[in-house]
């Protein structure tokens, strides 16, 4: 099982070899004030299976989270987590094939804008998935 991706100029690009940990539609601010969106769609990867080419610009979103972006195009791309195990968020919208990767929950509906409207199905966490690499 692979995955790819890539963002907008195509300067930045990334591959998957396994399938990712968990794959979640995100509500916090943080993931809101970062990514520009109501949300931010990702999948997370251990490090082991992910690789990464392309210049990227990093800062910090919290103590815990770096965020990555292209330093091309600005395409927000990565979050990565300080804490271990060593693992990467990549954004859905960034995949190659869109449909590839399906969420499995929301989290952190606690902070979900008022005109975002859930009716998917899947389950929902007022804050993250405890334990879970949230």
């Amino acid at each position: 099982m692979a995955f790819a991706g890539g963002c907008l100029c195509g300067q930045v690009r990334w591959a998957a070899s396994a399938a990712p940990a968990n794959v979640r539609v995100c509500h916090c601010r943080l993931c809101q004030k970062a990514t520009g969106g109501p949300f931010f769609a990702r999948a997370v990867f251990l490090a082991g299976d992910f690789e990464g080419s392309g210049e990227t610009t990093s800062w910090p979103s919290s103590p815990r989270i770096d965020r990555r972006s292209c330093a091309r195009c600005g395409t927000p791309m990565f979050s990565c987590p300080k804490d271990a195990p060593a693992r990467i968020g990549v954004s859905l919208a960034t995949c190659d094939d869109p449909a590839a990767l399906r969420p499995d929950c929301h989290i952190w509906v606690s902070s979900k804008l008022d005109w975002v409207c859930l009716d998917d199905g899947l389950p929902r966490f007022d804050e993250g998935v405890i334990g879970q690499g949230s």
